[in-house]
């Protein structure tokens, strides 16, 4: 079964935030706790970890602002 990675809430406030890298390619295996992207916010920069192991399926591409909760990809 697959997880889905949404773009987390870092703060109450928090409403978007834009991916500036990911650390993993397309099709490459992770490992849960794993650095997986660099998420910077009005107020902050931070890197999120994976939330599951297996093969991460890529859906978002870093640059483009979203909103909080919008699913960027999946780990298989």
């Amino acid at each position: 079964m697959a997880t889905t990675i949404f773009i987390p809430r870092l703060a109450v406030s928090m409403t978007e935030g834009t991916i500036t890298e990911w650390l993993a390619r397309d099709g490459d295996t992770v490992s849960a706790g794993q650095p997986l992207y660099r998420l910077e916010t009005d107020k902050t920069d931070a890197e999120i970890e994976s939330p599951a192991s297996g093969i991460l399926r890529i859906e978002a591409e870093p640059g483009e602002a979203l909103e909080v909760g919008t699913p960027i990809g999946e780990i298989e």
